[in-house]
């Protein structure tokens, strides 16, 4: 098929987007495989609603729909995904865009059901000054990603900024998720890539990475994307813990699932601590520790390693997701 005939829908989740929601829009009408623009407000009170209207009335590709509330980004690209028309679709997070012929890099290649390229992370005080052919990541070399190596690669690296293989945007073919009735977990405000590409894996997905870049995530000091709440954390492991306990996972699949939970119950551990100190006092933090008293050593271990390492800034370089 020419890649002109291809058909894409791209899903934007915004909420409270007004200074970025233009350039994210822009970016994916520019690609000539856009079929779709489909815009979830998810509760926003600022003026992006008003943004996108702009956007519909000179370009029907785009469309707006509206959560009652913020239900958290899962919620919303289901919603898209649901009233979507198109063969394929690609997510677009509201605050990154898409380069010039993103979309017709990736269906220069065949026989996918998920194909990701690189992601290059640019701080946002460089964007406005950003210029692409600086990019070094041009080689697409192409690989197939399997199940161990996506999990192993989304358990994070003491003292190196946040890369986790989760990050990747891929383009996604629809009728796959539809077939294996996968959908983004709602429950999730945390890891929803992650889980819906694992659950993509699990069920035999042929998804392919480009070292090539086409997608450029904005890197702000204050994003909430490093901020994770207790319930956050905690309905994240569920996931791993449900997947584990269906035995469907075997060899270096299952062992890369049992690490990444186990760092996510370690994460989560120290969110309770912190919660328990904060509502209740050091005693109240101290008991919690008391109650897990066979896992409290592995995993005050991991909450010491997380606290005395020194954070990693915002650095004023671009840096590559791989």
């Amino acid at each position: 098929m020419p890649l002109n005939h291809k058909k894409v829908a791209v899903i934007i989740a915004a909420w409270n987007a007004q200074g970025t929601i233009s350039r994210a829009i822009a970016s994916a009408l520019d690609q000539p495989e856009t079929a779709e623009v489909i815009v979830v407000d998810d509760g926003s009170t600022d003026e992006t609603k008003r943004i996108v209207l702009g956007f519909i009335r000179k370009d029907t590709r785009v469309s707006l729909f509206e959560q009652d509330g913020n239900r958290g980004p899962s919620a919303a690209r289901n919603l898209a995904i649901s009233y979507s028309r198109s063969e394929y679709f690609a997510v677009l997070d509201a605050d990154d865009f898409f380069l010039p012929g993103r979309f017709q890099g990736l269906f220069s290649f065949d026989g996918w059901d998920a194909i990701a390229d690189n992601i290059a992370f640019v701080p946002e005080t460089s964007v406005k000054n950003f210029d692409a052919t600086h990019l070094t990541h041009r080689i697409p070399d192409p690989q197939i990603l399997d199940l161990a190596s996506f999990i192993e690669g989304n358990i994070s690296k003491p003292s190196s900024p946040r890369g986790e293989l989760g990050f990747i945007k891929p383009v996604i073919r629809r009728a796959f998720l539809d077939e294996h009735q996968i959908r983004y977990d709602e429950n999730l405000r945390l890891g929803e890539d992650y889980a819906l590409y694992t659950q993509m894996l699990v069920a035999g997905a042929i998804f392919i990475t480009l070292k090539s870049c086409g997608y450029i995530a904005v890197e702000r000091e204050t994003s909430l994307s490093g901020k994770h709440q207790t319930e956050d954390l905690a309905n994240l492991l569920a996931f791993d813990q449900r997947l584990e306990a269906r035995n469907i996972i075997q060899g270096a699949g299952r062992r890369a699932l049992v690490r990444h939970a186990a760092q996510i119950e370690a994460k989560l551990f120290h969110r309770k601590i912190l919660d328990a100190k904060r509502m209740h006092g050091i005693r109240k933090a101290f008991v919690e520790v008391v109650r897990k008293p066979l896992a409290a050593p592995g995993l005050v271990s991991a909450v010491l390693r997380d606290k005395l390492r020194s954070p990693v800034p915002v650095t004023k370089e671009v840096r590559y997701l791989f």
